[in-house]
């Protein structure tokens, strides 16, 4: 079985801008690209869990998504990082797509998405890190297993702290996020 280390998108790996999926606004933040590189080169399966409800609400199609996710993955390999996975959960409650309207499995906090990649890429949760900048992210890394790092990058605003949401490790920036991971 393989490790990985699950990574929430935005907020983590890029700024955190709503419902963006132009590829000319992917910005990444500081240390991410050296960081993600020593991950892999450590060993480590490097995998995106993203939630996008702008499938949902009818901001953008799954077809726009994975464009987006292409592009997003192409400017990882030309800086040197290659993805193993993008898993997304396009589904919400409320949704104004109604074939996305749903109270699904993979939607952070639950974690379906980390299942499915676990199963589909034979990984060993317990030997495997999510690393997320809100809580929700660090819940769902905890229910499936894995050990969890909070990137307190501003991205939580309602810090409802309960046993699920804690985290094993927080801290402010990647590189701190990557030594964790790295050392643990």
């Amino acid at each position: 079985m393989q490790k990985a280390v699950f990574v929430d998108k935005d907020g983590t790996l890029i700024s955190d801008i709503p419902y963006n999926i132009d590829p000319e606004k992917i910005k990444f933040l500081p240390y991410v690209i050296k960081s993600l590189k020593e991950i892999q080169k450590a060993g480590f399966k490097i995998i995106v869990i993203t939630n996008q409800s702008g499938v949902a609400r009818g901001y953008f199609s799954q077809d726009q998504l994975e464009s987006f996710r292409v592009q997003f993955s192409n400017k990882l390999l030309q800086n040197g990082v290659s993805l193993d996975g993008f898993y997304y959960c396009p589904h919400y409650p409320k949704a104004s797509v109604k074939k996305f309207e749903s109270k699904c499995v993979c939607r952070k906090p639950l974690p379906g998405l980390i299942f499915k990649a676990a199963e589909k890429q034979d990984i060993n949760l317990s030997e495997s890190f999510l690393i997320g900048d809100i809580l929700d992210d660090i819940e769902a890394g905890n229910r499936a297993g894995c050990k969890t790092i909070l990137l307190d990058s501003g991205g939580e605003k309602n810090w409802n702290i309960s046993y699920l949401r804690l985290p094993d490790y927080l801290t402010k920036n990647f590189k701190d996020a990557a030594e964790y991971v790295l050392h643990e």
